[in-house]
């Protein structure tokens, strides 16, 4: 099935909000056998691929995927993403769908987690929105905001002023926001109540005495060991730390960089939040934190529920 048919049928919704919450609330909750990550890295064109799977028990069907991101892809009019997902039978092996999706379902499941991230450690109060990077993932995410928050300004930064004025032009008429590109990403954390930063950043971007009560950051850029979004002196000035999944965090996430035993002991996996009552925010003052690194059950959550939706 190609990315067309998909995009016909296949919207950032509520409803996908709450399938990759399902996916989190199985990883704390079951005995989800879910491999690390495959990477391989394509130095020579600045590219990666990234193979990912979970069995989640009591699905009768799991998820394989392929992906691919080669940051130099824009300047040769191509998109960042692409890949695949196979659907696959869980009691007799039997593929049952592939998904030549050309990384949608990665962008939706990964937007999707954002609003997850949003919805339970952010203040609920949150209208102000800040956006770091100006790619696919950048708007998917931006948009997967307005599902959990009724937003009421957005600001953009980029390391292309061309490619953040299209980002305002495209995301105002989508989302009827006004969006206001800042000449610094400093700007964008110091003016905003929820910050996601989007970027396959090698140094850090966010630096800890841009911060101020009551923000809340998400950072879903680093996914491997040579990334890096949020300078290490942030972990170390939020009050709380949440994440997809520790194991994976600490090895390709942004508390890879984290040499503080006592903020790794304390961080809390959504899973723990949305399946098992954790409290991440305590008050509207706190300063929070979710790094997502993907996951191979949010894989396996969206692409059971794109053959629901489709049709299996």
């Amino acid at each position: 099935m190609d990315r067309s048919t998909l995009e016909e049928k296949l919207l950032l919704t509520g409803d996908l909000v709450s399938v990759i919450e399902e996916a989190f609330t199985a990883l704390a909750s079951r005995q989800v056998i879910m491999p690390e990550i495959m990477r391989i890295d394509i130095p020579e064109f600045n590219g990666e691929v990234d193979i990912k799977s979970a069995y989640i028990p009591g699905y009768d069907s799991f998820c394989v995927k392929l992906s691919t991101g080669f940051f130099d892809n824009p300047k040769k009019g191509l998109p960042t993403s692409n890949g695949m997902m196979i659907l696959i039978d869980s009691e007799t092996g039997e593929i049952l769908k592939i998904f030549a999706d050309q990384g949608l379902l990665t962008d939706l499941r990964t937007a999707a987690a954002g609003a997850v991230a949003a919805k339970h450690v952010s203040r609920e109060n949150s209208e102000y929105a800040g956006i770091i990077g100006t790619g696919s993932q950048a708007r998917y995410q931006l948009e997967a905001l307005t599902i959990v928050h009724p937003l009421k300004e957005v600001r953009v930064w980029g390391r292309s002023r061309k490619k953040a004025e299209k980002f305002k032009e495209e995301m105002e008429e989508k989302l009827g926001l006004p969006v206001t590109v800042t000449a610094t990403a400093e700007e964008v954390v110091r003016k905003s109540d929820i910050v996601v930063t989007t970027t396959p950043a090698s140094e850090p971007i966010v630096q800890a005495e841009w911060l101020h009560p009551g923000l809340h950051i998400t950072a879903m850029g680093s996914d491997a060991e040579h990334k890096q979004e949020l300078s290490e002196e942030v972990l170390a000035t939020v009050d709380v730390v949440t994440c997809d999944s520790l194991p994976q965090s600490r090895r390709l996430g942004e508390l890879r960089a984290c040499n503080d035993n006592n903020i790794i002991e304390n961080t809390i996996e959504l899973g723990e939040i949305t399946g098992k009552g954790v409290a991440a925010r305590e008050n509207e003052e706190q300063i929070t934190v979710t790094d997502l690194s993907g996951t191979g059950a949010q894989d396996t959550a969206i692409a059971r529920y794109a053959n629901q939706i489709i049709g299996g």
